[in-house]
C-alpha cells in the first residue's frame, strides 16, 4: 500500500508542477490546496529538496519550486526517495537487497520468482511515467 509521506508528495509535486510561472510557492499554500498537514508536509519537502526535486527560497515570495522540468522527473526516482524500495521483498530489490533469512535457495523459492514479476510490472510503469504525466490536463495558475 502506497505511504501517506509518498501520496502526499506526488500531489504536492504535481501541484507545483501545474504553476504556471515556477515561481516558488508557501508550505501553507500546498497545504491547504491539497489538505495536507503542514507539518507532515515539511517533512516530505524538505526530503525532495535534499533529493534534488525542489530548490526553496526564503522571505518575501519565498518557499518551494521545483528544480526541473515535470517531464524530467521520473516517479522511479521519485518513489525511491519517498517510499523506499520498489520491490515488495528484500531478496528482488535491486537498490536495496538483502537475502531472506526464511529462504535458503532464491532460485527455486516461488515468492521470490513472483515478487521478481510484481518489481519488474512497477519499474515499467515508474519508468515509463514522469510528474508532468500525472500533471492536470490543463495547467492552471492556482493562485
Amino acid at each position: 500500500m502506497l505511504s501517506k509521506k509518498t501520496k502526499y508528495g506526488l500531489k504536492a509535486l504535481a501541484y507545483l508542477g501545474n504553476q504556471k510561472d515556477r515561481k516558488p510557492v508557501q508550505i501553507s499554500e500546498i497545504s491547504a490546496h491539497e489538505n495536507i498537514s503542514q507539518k507532515f508536509l515539511e517533512s516530505i519537502l524538505l526530503s525532495l529538496r535534499k533529493s534534488g526535486f525542489l530548490s526553496s527560497k526564503k522571505g518575501k515570495g519565498g518557499g518551494y519550486y521545483l528544480l526541473k522540468n515535470p517531464d524530467q522527473i521520473y516517479m522511479t526516482d521519485v518513489m525511491r526517495v519517498l517510499e523506499g524500495p520498489i520491490a515488495m521483498v528484500p531478496c528482488v530489490s535491486l537498490n536495496f537487497y538483502e537475502s531472506c533469512d526464511d529462504c535458503p535457495d532464491e532460485a527455486r523459492c516461488s515468492v521470490h520468482k513472483l515478487m521478481l514479476q510484481v518489481r519488474d510490472s512497477a519499474l515499467t510503469v515508474y519508468r515509463n511515467n514522469t510528474l508532468q504525466d500525472i500533471l492536470c490536463d490543463t495547467p492552471k495558475d492556482v493562485k
